[in-house]
């Protein structure tokens, strides 16, 4: 399906060179672009399932303008050492002026997952991407929260992990390439007997509590629980020291945070209307991180935003499940065509 899409290249704020990708639909779309920002050591193609419809196709059907973002979490780009401040100042905001430049729309939707929501809700807080109107944030957003045992693992275990490197790469899962991640394959292997593939337990390994931690297997074709296997690859650990900050106040904070800041202030002024979806067996981030939000958005501003909570969905199955197209894509769909 890569034959579908127009890259286009383009420099995050601060230099970092990262790229667009624009859905060429077979019918041109009738409606305006819709952004879509996957999470952390994924890519722009982890919306790009094996499934029936995905949720590129769905929205496309509908009439929408479909754009993706690799922003620098991306598999696709140079691995760095991302923290979640530097892509809300310089990455979402490049991406959404591009977008802007190249339909000639004043505004614009988005469609963002797990960091590239915490991240792209940093930059809605900093007002720094005021043409996003609609926002469809999945898993986590401003308020995270994590199972007991990720807790753990990010006081304790992640220092540990950091001695001996300085990204997590589930691809070790097929091929680990030295000594220490032979070792660290074989902990995987013996902590995760789940029906799921070597990187699917890696992955769980490394963002999780579950097993697995990211999705049910239930709700996985055949097809995309191998795919799968292609779309995870570096994690910084400099990312999980910034999240695990952010954990243990229960909201997002700067990675060098002043006394009492926040991004979720009594201030907090936004445009745009966010709907908040959340797996409720998520054990990534518990459906609390979304509902948190909600509770937080209603304060300040009853009555505009919306919060669905899935009964059967995780993590990312909410994207890729065999069933989204039926079951999650069209509340997508309506919170998107709302006025």
């Amino acid at each position: 399906m890569m034959d579908k899409f127009e890259i286009i290249d383009f420099k995050a704020l601060d230099g970092f060179p990262l790229n667009l990708w624009h859905f060429k639909s077979n019918n041109p779309p009738t409606k305006g672009p819709v952004l879509l920002v996957h999470g952390a050591g994924v890519r722009a193609n982890i919306f790009n399932a094996p499934t029936d419809k995905n949720i590129i196709q769905f929205l496309a059907e509908d009439g929408y303008d479909v754009w993706l973002e690799n922003w620098r979490a991306s598999i696709d780009l140079e691995p760095n050492e991302w923290d979640l401040d530097v892509v809300a100042k310089n990455d979402h905001p490049a991406a959404v002026k591009k977008i802007v430049e190249l339909t000639g729309y004043k505004e614009i939707k988005a469609i963002i997952h797990c960091q590239g929501s915490t991240s792209f809700m940093i930059s809605v807080s900093m007002g720094l991407v005021p043409e996003v109107k609609t926002i469809i944030s999945n898993a986590v957003s401003l308020h995270p929260v994590v199972p007991k045992w990720s807790v753990f693992k990010l006081k304790f275990l992640v220092p540990i992990v950091n001695t001996l490197f300085d990204y997590l790469n589930p691809q070790w899962g097929m091929e680990a390439p030295d000594f220490k991640t032979k070792i660290l394959r074989k902990l995987v292997k013996v902590t995760h007997p789940e029906d799921d593939t070597m990187v699917g337990k890696f992955v769980s390994f490394t963002y999780g509590s579950g097993f697995p931690a990211l999705w049910l297997l239930k709700n996985l074709n055949d097809e995309t629980k191998e795919w799968i296997q292609h779309e995870f690859a570096e994690v910084p650990l400099s990312f999980f020291k910034h999240i695990r900050a952010c954990i243990n106040k229960g909201v997002l904070v700067p990675k060098n945070k002043k006394n009492g800041t926040s991004y979720a202030p009594e201030d907090f002024n936004t445009d745009a209307r966010i709907a908040l979806f959340g797996g409720i067996k998520n054990l990534c981030f518990l459906p609390e991180s979304q509902k948190n939000t909600f509770e937080y958005l209603e304060r300040l501003d009853p009555g505009v935003h919306r919060l669905y909570l899935l009964e059967e969905y995780s993590h990312l199955d909410v994207f890729f499940g065999k069933n989204s197209h039926i079951d999650v894509f069209p509340l997508m769909i309506a919170e998107l065509n709302k006025p």
